[in-house]
């Protein structure tokens, strides 16, 4: 396969992703996105394959979520395709492990928390920039959130669009596991190799019900998404984005 944004690579049963787009920190468009759920659907489907890991290009960036540049009213570049690569996360029958190798903001923090698992380099840096720059994540990406890290610290995270350490993120329950820099392939491939000692059958239908709990979740994500675009279209959501291309904090106080 042919892609322009992400590398795909697969070996000793691991399906390897990496968004490639280190000039922008690893933001993703449409494209991205697109590549993604293509390379999503090519792991579900080949038997060889028993773990997913998704990371980004060089070392300083997992992802820095959607890339404001390209963002418009109808989102960042186009229509995302469905299933986008965080309901396929959800939906494939294999576990997905993120690699995060620096920071995952935004989307990017998303991104990472709808994986299974994550392992976490030391150097990553973990927040939420939505209601700064003009986005937000009504479904999983709040609600599953706290359900991870609780109440309190998920609105702490929406609220306060502050940034958290790898050691941070560990105590908080955001991540499984932080290692140094140059341990974090190697842990990483260790945790996949462990996986792939283990009965596929098993895995395939643990995670089935592990997501069981959190399906309502979904039908929040939809609005969501629908109530997203309106706002993307919205003066007040273009603020976020003319402030971020114009270096300075977005002024807000016209929709208090």
């Amino acid at each position: 396969m042919d892609f322009k944004d992400i590398l795909y690579e697969k070996r000793e049963g691991v399906a390897k992703i990496t968004i490639n787009r280190p000039e922008t920190r690893n933001a993703f468009t449409a494209k991205t996105w697109e590549e993604m759920s293509t390379a999503l659907i090519d792991a579900w489907h080949d038997h060889n394959i028993g773990v997913v890991v998704i990371t980004g290009a060089g070392d300083k960036a997992f992802c820095s979520g959607g890339d404001v540049s390209v963002r418009g009213p109808e989102g960042y570049g186009g229509e995302f395709p469905i299933p986008e690569p965080i309901e396929l996360i959800r939906m494939i029958p294999k576990v997905v492990i993120a690699m995060v190798n620096g920071f995952a903001i935004g989307g990017g923090q998303v991104l990472h928390v709808s994986c299974d698992l994550s392992i976490a380099s030391e150097t990553a840096v973990f927040g939420q920039v939505g209601p700064r720059f003009g986005s937000y994540d009504a479904g999983f990406g709040s609600a599953y959130l706290a359900r991870l890290v609780g109440q309190r610290k998920a609105r702490e995270m929406w609220f306060l669009c502050r940034r958290y350490t790898a050691k941070e993120a560990l105590e908080m329950g955001l991540v499984n596991k932080v290692v140094p820099p140059d341990k974090l392939e190697e842990e990483t491939m260790a945790w996949c190799k462990e996986i792939m000692q283990l009965s596929p059958t098993a895995i395939k239908v643990l995670k089935s019900s592990f997501y069981a709990d959190v399906q309502s979740i979904s039908g929040i994500e939809a609005m969501a998404r629908h109530s997203l675009h309106m706002y993307y279209a919205s003066e007040e959501g273009a603020e976020g984005v003319k402030a971020f291309l114009e270096k300075r904090l977005p002024d807000y106080s016209s929709w208090r």
